[in-house]
């Protein structure tokens, strides 16, 4: 494929792109590279789909020629009569003839042919950086249990999943890059289908069609306000699709938006970067905010998501990154339409606007996901920023959160659920950094179970943990009652502790603890 192949389109591109336009006679293999519109002279139309403005019937007869002789690969007029003499002027001079009705806009038509015409040339641009998008693929794939096609606005395959899956012809056609089967594109025209993923943002369901060999699909528009960017598609393969498939997919709609607008500007900072810079607190949270459309003034919360374990092989790290940050954007993005997704170091973090479902749900689908695609995971939720100006003070909390969970078998837990915990990990991280905060007598007691083999140190933190009652911790430590009584005298002896000390008692306990970390 050349590159003129990749940034133009063919008419048959287009008409599957723009129903409202129908061939009339002309190859629709001849290939488009721009919109013209002739309204009276004309001009230079090399390669171009020439509108003309103002002409129908014979009077578009001579226009026809006209814009012919200026190099006009294809022609569009108002379908007004008189087809005859326009298709024999157009065969004539090998031009192809279109028609639209009579009450289209031909402003609003050359603005939905170039809109066609850019993803043509943003498919050009990306051929070289498109790992992106075909990891955005196979995360749909995951979560949608279907086999994915990530398409331009010219119905080009611009990703697809990897899949052992059962694959109809259609998906088989697509991804060689030769058209579907003309029966079924036509029924999907007639059944609206492509006019309702250019003008909605809903997931459009399309029924099987078992004499042509076509499965059932899901499909979804790639919209960026009122532009249409392209559309994903998802067949079903032979289990049935996911029970959050249609939201997984809006989700990914919005993700590809973004992928594919930023590779239109390469010279603007990337998002990713922007985010970081938030989540780290180094950039202003109203530049932020203006770059990507956000309300800096609504309050957000911080989402986080680690793997279990942190591969050594790098490519396999930042493998496991990226398809991360591909379930957490797409889960994000689904949830509200304002979230942002970063990543710092190992980690995910998604910036969350305070509405809607349970951030904690969300986090188990994400987490559930993940682990679907084989990785191990855990999610840590901090609490609600008044601003998105104080979007690092809910970051740190989630990291705090991970961190306390990454000694549990949890899969998901929020600030509140292990503040205690937390607070208590910071407590003695406190002491292990300052000697000088420690009670020697605790030292000693660890030094005598170390030369003697005594068990002090452990029967007297199980005491201590089980709130000074002997009978239960005799019986989490499997001795008798009397053993411990007799082991806690030895301790207070061998030590020097008062037990009978509260305030002692409980620095004692503290620095028990920080003997088992």
């Amino acid at each position: 494929m050349t590159l003129a192949d990749l940034t133009t389109v063919s008419l048959r591109q287009l008409l599957l792109a723009e129903p409202l336009l129908e061939p009339v006679t002309g190859s629709l293999d001849t290939r488009i590279r721009g919109v013209g519109i002739f309204d009276d002279e004309a001009g230079g139309f090399t390669g171009e789909l020439v509108l003309l403005v103002g002409a129908r019937g014979r009077a578009a007869v001579r226009l026809v020629r006209a814009a012919a002789a200026a190099g006009a690969a294809a022609v569009v007029v108002k379908d007004g009569g008189r087809l005859d003499e326009l298709r024999a002027a157009a065969e004539g001079t090998e031009i192809a003839l279109l028609t639209v009705g009579p009450r289209m806009r031909w402003d609003q038509l050359q603005t939905l042919l170039r809109e066609v015409l850019d993803a043509a040339s943003l498919a050009a641009d990306s051929t070289s950086d498109s790992g992106d998008l075909f990891a955005l693929a196979q995360t749909v794939a995951i979560l949608t249990s279907g086999s994915v096609t990530i398409e331009d606005a010219g119905n080009r395959v611009l990703a697809y999943s990897r899949s052992d899956d059962e694959i109809d012809e259609l998906r088989r056609l697509s991804i060689l890059g030769w058209e579907g089967p003309e029966q079924y594109l036509a029924l999907l025209r007639e059944w609206g289908v492509y006019q309702r993923l250019r003008t909605s943002e809903e997931v459009v369901r399309v029924d099987e069609r078992p004499e042509l060999g076509i499965r059932r699909r899901l499909a979804v528009g790639i919209r960026a306000g009122t532009q249409h960017l392209g559309t994903i598609w998802v067949q079903e393969g032979a289990q049935p699709f996911a029970e959050r498939a249609e939201s997984a997919l809006l989700g990914a709609a919005r993700l590809a938006a973004v992928q594919l607008l930023r590779r239109r500007s390469p010279t603007v900072r990337s998002r990713e970067d922007l985010v970081e810079d938030l989540l780290e607190g180094r950039i202003s949270a109203d530049l932020v905010a203006g770059h990507l459309g956000l309300d800096p003034s609504a309050p957000v919360t911080v989402l986080a998501v680690g793997p279990r374990e942190i591969e050594r092989d790098r490519s396999e790290h930042e493998l496991h990154q990226l398809e991360i940050g591909n379930v957490v954007s797409v889960h994000a993005t689904s949830y509200r339409r304002g979230a942002i997704v970063g990543a710092v170091g190992a980690r995910v973090y998604a910036i969350l606007p305070e509405a809607g479902v349970s951030l904690s749900t969300l986090a188990g689908h994400m987490v559930d996901a993940l682990g679907r695609a084989g990785m191990r995971a855990q999610a840590g939720i901090g609490s609600a920023a008044p601003a998105l100006g104080e979007v690092a003070t809910s970051r740190r909390e989630a990291d705090r959160v991970l961190d306390a969970m990454a000694r549990t078998d949890r899969a998901v837990a929020t600030i509140s659920d292990l503040r205690a915990e937390i607070l208590l990990d910071e407590t003695l991280a406190l002491l292990d950094a300052n000697p000088d905060l420690r009670d020697p007598a605790v030292a000693t007691l660890a030094g005598h179970d170390a030369e003697h083999g005594t068990e002090f140190v452990k029967s007297l933190l199980t005491y201590l943990d089980a709130l000074g009652d002997v009978r239960t911790a005799a019986a989490e430590l499997h001795i008798h009652p009397n053993t411990l009584r007799h082991r806690l005298r030895r301790a207070s002896a061998v030590s020097g502790l008062h037990l009978d000390e509260p305030r002692e008692r409980l620095v004692c306990h503290l620095q028990l603890l920080l003997t088992t970390r």
